[in-house]
């Protein structure tokens, strides 16, 4: 297994010194630099309109320095009455300024404050909803689903475990770029922002409380790191793995993983049966597409299977799982069913097919 070169580790150095964070999926409102832009205009449109109203009732004002008021007067009145500093160095003495002071400059003063008030409040209260958001998933979140890498075999996992069932509310994305992440809540998923190699984000995304892990990161070395991490935070999760390079998957299995995907050799894998027999390939390529087609599903032996051949049941048995060996279907050792198998089979896709999960506890080491 090749170890990063001098560059690399100082440039995963310099990545350890970036904050990390955890976001939340959002509901669809304008963005707040959005908000606040408009919040200011109606602010200056409000300035304006009062400065216009003064200047064109301007003889009915005095101004202590030169006695007129000219525009730049008319602006200054306006700024300080609106911000209610009011020095009284510019007042109004004729009866029609100051009906305009109370009918038309008041009004627009608590306009103006209501509008600075309300943005300062809205952040302020947006900003503790959010605390308090974060606050309620970290205690709500159990027996959860953490998927390191949001690429396209991060994206593939988690559309094939939601086909099955899994709510998006039960998924966390880590991903050390926070466009990536954004993405992720876009999509409904829960996300964290920094390098999965840290024991740090990983307790961000609750690891310690998780039920399974993903980990589809670009590199090898960086999915060793990872599985290190979490299966020290984390003694009983189920972590599942993909590497590059089918060499450094024994290393991968060594770190902790419980199933390691080769993603280069898989794909040569299909690559080369689809040469050899194209139908062949399709089939492959349908039974790993979930919910279209043909689909492979884990379920429990029901009571009826009990005791009979896993060639009799109406399902199509691929292999049986017991204990923790997966045996064959014609395999000796399971030539009766028992109650507590869980089969692998190949069933027609429909809106009710799902993978049973797995709940039998890990080995513990």
């Amino acid at each position: 297994m090749k170890l990063p070169g001098h560059d690399a580790i100082a440039r995963q150095a310099g990545e350890h010194l970036v904050t990390h964070r955890v976001k939340l999926p959002k509901k669809l409102v304008e963005r707040p630099i959005r908000q606040v832009g408009k919040r200011l205009a109606m602010a200056l449109l409000v300035l304006v309109v009062t400065v216009v109203v003064v200047y064109a009732d301007h003889d009915g004002y005095h101004d202590n320095a030169d006695s007129s008021v000219d525009l730049l007067d008319a602006a200054y009145y306006a700024t300080v009455t609106l911000s209610t500093t009011g020095y009284g160095d510019i007042t109004p003495v004729s009866d029609s300024a100051r009906l305009t002071n109370i009918l038309v400059i008041t009004p627009l003063r608590v306009l103006f404050l209501i509008i600075l008030v309300g943005t300062t409040l809205e952040v302020l209260t947006e900003r503790t909803r959010e605390e308090w958001r974060l606050s309620r998933w970290r205690s709500a979140l159990r027996d959860h689903t953490v998927v390191v890498g949001f690429g396209t075999k991060g994206r593939s996992a988690i559309q094939t475990v939601c086909a099955t069932g899994l709510k998006k509310q039960q998924v966390v994305v880590v991903d050390p770029s926070a466009k990536v992440i954004d993405a992720a809540t876009a999509d409904g998923y829960a996300g964290v922002i920094g390098d999965a190699t840290r024991s740090e984000v990983l307790k961000r995304a609750e690891v310690q409380r998780a039920r399974q892990i993903i980990i589809a990161t670009q590199r090898d070395d960086t999915a060793v790191l990872v599985t290190l991490t979490a299966r020290q935070l984390n003694r009983a999760v189920k972590i599942v793995a993909a590497v590059r390079e089918e060499e450094n998957a024994p290393l991968l299995r060594q770190s902790g993983a419980d199933a390691v995907i080769t993603s280069a050799s898989a794909a040569g894998r299909l690559l080369g049966l689809s040469v050899l027999s194209p139908a062949a390939g399709m089939v492959m390529e349908d039974l790993i597409q979930q919910g279209s087609g043909l689909d492979i599903v884990e379920r429990p032996v029901i009571r009826a299977e009990a005791g009979r051949s896993p060639r009799d049941i109406d399902d199509l048995v691929v292999s049986v799982v017991r204990g923790h060996r997966v045996l064959g279907y014609d395999d000796p050792a399971v030539a009766t069913l028992q109650l507590t198998d869980r089969l692998i089979t190949i069933v027609r896709a429909t809106p009710a097919t799902q993978i049973t999960p797995d709940t039998r506890p890990l080995p513990q080491d």
